[in-house]
C-alpha cells in the first residue's frame, strides 16, 4: 500500500508552499487507495512554538486535506511526533556507530573553522580531515581527558556516485566526495532532523517521500543513513519550489509588497484586513499574509478554490484545463505530470479562481458561509432567528457576483443593524442630502413609500419613476438621497432590492432619522 507523509515543523503558520506539498502527497496517496500520514517534525525544540501547531492542523482540516494517521487521529504507528521518538533515534545512532557508518567527533567549532579557512586559501572544496575522529574507546578516553565533548558524524563515502531515480526529476546523480560528514547527534545526545526523518519514515512505513526540491540536496545523507541501517529505500519525488509572482525567487512571507503590486489584489487585501478586524481576527503580519493559509481562511475564501489553484502550481493535466473539482483532481493527478521548473504563486490569480468558484456556489451554501461572519460581528445572534437565513438568501441573490468572499457580507451590515444604530458616511450624507437640498423631496417620497403596497422591488421602482415624473426632476435628485438615508452610504445593491429587503417600517424610520440629522 502506498503511504505518503507531510511532516511540517510547528514553527509558524501554514505556508502556501507547504500546503502545495501536502496536497500533492494527499492526492497521490488517495488516488491509489493509500494512506496519507501527518507527522510533526518537532526535533528542534528551541525553534518550535507549541501554539503554532494549531493553525497547521486547523488549516489542513479547513482545506479538506485530512490525514489517515497522525495527531488527534492516532494510528498503528504512533507516536506521530518526532520529539516522542527520541529512543528510536538514539538506538539508530548506536547502530550506525557499531557498523562504522558513523563516528564520535571531538573537534571544536574553532578547529573545524580553521580547516574550512585552510581549504579556502588552497582553493579546494572543504572536506573534514577526521583528525578528531574517535572510533575506539581508547581514542574517546584520550579526547575526553582534554575536556572535549563529542558529536556523532556520519562517515560518508569519499568516492563513487549515488544515483537515484526521482519520480519528478528522473535520474539524479551525486558525487559522494562532495558530501560532508554530517552531524546526526549533538553533544547533548539529541538527534538532528536528517537522522530522525529517515528513522521515522522507515518506522511509519512511508513508501513515497514527496517533498519540495530544497530537500533534494539532503537525499544523499538520508540514503546513506537508510542503507547503513538496512532499510528499504522509499521512492523519492522532489517537487518544484513555489516562487513569487512573476519571479523565480522562492515565495517568502517577508516580501508582502511584491504580492501587493497588483492594484486590484492590494485593494482586496486591505478590504480583507477590514473584515478580519471587524470580526476580531488576527491581522498581524505573521497570520495576515497572502502566503499564509490563515489569511484566506480569515477573509472567507473557499477551500475548493485554493485546492484547485494550488494543484496547478507545478502540475497540469493538459495545456488548457484549469478548473477542477476535488474529485476530478483525485482522478487526474499523477507525478509524471509534475514539472521541474519553479511554479509561480500569484495571489491575484488565486483571486480569480475564488471568484469563479464562489459564483458557482448554490445560495444555500453561500448562506452557510457568510452567516458566521455576521455572528462574529455581532450583527446576528447564534443561533440566528428564523427569518435571518431567508433574508440572507435574498441579499445574496440581489448581490450577485458582488460577494467574492464570505467576509464580503459585512459590506452589507446595514441590513442587520437596528435603525437607530445605522452609521452615516458623512461625505455621502453631505453630498447627497445636505448639499443637494434633498430634505423636501425625501419627506415627500417617504409619504409615497408609506402608502406603497406591496412593498416589493417592482412596485418601488414604479413608484420612484412616477414620483420623479410628478415632481419634474431628474432621478438623480432623489435616488441617491434615498439610498444614503436608508443605508448610510452612497453605493450598494440595487436600490429597490435594498428597500424591499429592509422592509417598509425600517425604511420609513431611517428616512425620518436622516431628516432629523439635518
Amino acid at each position: 500500500m502506498i503511504r505518503t507523509r507531510f511532516a511540517p515543523s510547528p514553527t509558524g503558520y501554514l505556508h502556501i508552499g507547504g500546503v502545495r506539498t501536502a496536497l500533492f502527497c494527499w492526492l497521490f496517496a488517495k488516488k491509489s487507495g493509500g494512506k496519507f500520514i501527518l507527522r510533526i517534525d518537532d526535533t528542534d525544540q528551541q525553534r518550535n512554538v507549541e501554539q503554532s501547531l494549531r493553525p497547521i492542523l486547523d488549516g489542513l482540516r479547513w482545506l479538506g486535506i485530512d490525514w489517515d494517521e497522525g495527531p488527534e487521529v492516532g494510528g498503528p504507528y504512533a507516536p506521530y511526533y518526532q520529539s516522542q521518538r527520541l529512543e528510536q533515534h538514539r538506538a539508530a545512532v548506536e547502530r550506525l556507530l557499531a557498523t562504522g557508518a558513523a563516528y564520535h567527533d571531538y573537534a571544536t567549532p574553532e578547529e573545524l573553522q580553521a580547516e574550512r579557512e585552510m581549504a579556502q586559501r588552497e582553493k579546494r572544496s572543504f572536506v573534514y580531515s577526521r583528525r578528531f575522529m574517535a572510533e575506539t574507546a581508547e581514542q574517546q578516553a584520550r579526547f575526553e581527558a582534554e575536556g572535549r565533548r563529542p558529536v556523532v558524524r556520519l562517515k560518508m563515502p569519499r568516492e563513487g556516485k549515488l544515483v537515484i531515480d526521482d519520480l519528478v526529476r528522473g535520474q539524479v546523480e551525486f558525487d559522494w566526495a562532495q558530501e560532508q560528514d554530517h552531524v546526526v547527534q549533538r553533544t547533548d545526545g539529541s538527534c538532528l532532523y536528517h537522522l530522525a526523518s529517515v528513522v521515522d519514515d522507515h518506522d511509519l512505513a512511508i513508501t513515497h517521500v514527496i517533498r519540495a526540491e530544497e530537500h533534494l540536496s539532503n537525499t544523499p545523507r538520508q540514503v546513506f543513513i537508510a542503507r547503513s541501517l538496512g532499510y528499504e529505500l522509499p521512492e523519492y519525488a522532489h517537487l518544484p519550489y513555489v516562487a513569487e509572482p512573476g519571479s523565480k525567487n522562492k515565495l517568502s512571507k517577508r516580501k508582502l509588497a511584491k504580492y501587493l503590486k497588483n492594484r486590484d489584489f492590494a485593494q482586496r487585501f486591505e478590504h480583507g484586513r477590514k473584515i478580519a478586524q471587524t470580526v476580531g481576527l488576527d491581522t498581524t503580519p505573521e497570520a495576515f499574509n497572502p502566503v499564509i493559509v490563515d489569511f484566506y481562511r480569515q477573509v472567507g475564501y473557499l477551500p475548493e478554490a485554493i485546492i484547485n489553484y494550488l494543484a496547478l502550481l507545478g502540475w497540469s493535466l493538459d495545456d488548457k484545463t484549469e478548473h477542477f473539482t476535488r474529485q476530478e483532481l483525485l482522478e487526474s493527478f499523477s507525478l509524471d505530470r509534475v514539472i521541474k521548473s519553479p511554479a509561480s504563486f500569484d495571489p491575484a490569480k488565486l483571486w480569480a479562481f475564488q471568484d469563479r468558484h464562489m459564483q458557482q456556489l448554490p445560495i444555500e451554501q453561500k448562506v452557510a458561509m457568510v452567516l458566521p461572519y455576521l455572528q462574529k460581528a455581532q450583527l446576528v445572534t447564534a443561533p440566528p432567528p428564523s427569518n435571518v437565513e431567508p433574508k440572507l438568501a435574498t441579499i445574496l441573490q440581489a448581490a450577485g457576483d458582488r460577494i467574492k468572499t464570505a467576509g464580503d457580507i459585512l459590506e452589507y451590515d446595514y441590513f442587520f443593524l437596528p435603525d437607530d444604530r445605522l452609521h452615516y458616511d458623512d461625505k455621502a450624507f453631505d453630498k447627497r442630502i445636505r448639499k443637494a437640498d434633498a430634505a423636501g423631496l425625501l419627506a415627500k417620497f417617504k409619504n409615497q413609500l408609506a402608502a406603497a403596497e406591496p412593498f416589493d422591488t417592482e412596485t418601488l421602482e414604479k413608484l420612484m419613476h412616477e414620483f420623479v415624473a410628478s415632481e419634474g426632476i431628474k432621478i438623480g435628485r432623489i435616488i441617491h438621497a434615498v439610498r444614503v438615508a436608508a443605508t448610510g452610504r452612497s453605493i450598494g445593491l440595487g436600490l429597490f432590492d435594498t428597500l424591499a429587503i429592509l422592509g417598509k417600517p425600517s425604511c420609513l424610520r431611517r428616512i425620518d432619522r436622516a431628516l432629523e440629522r439635518l
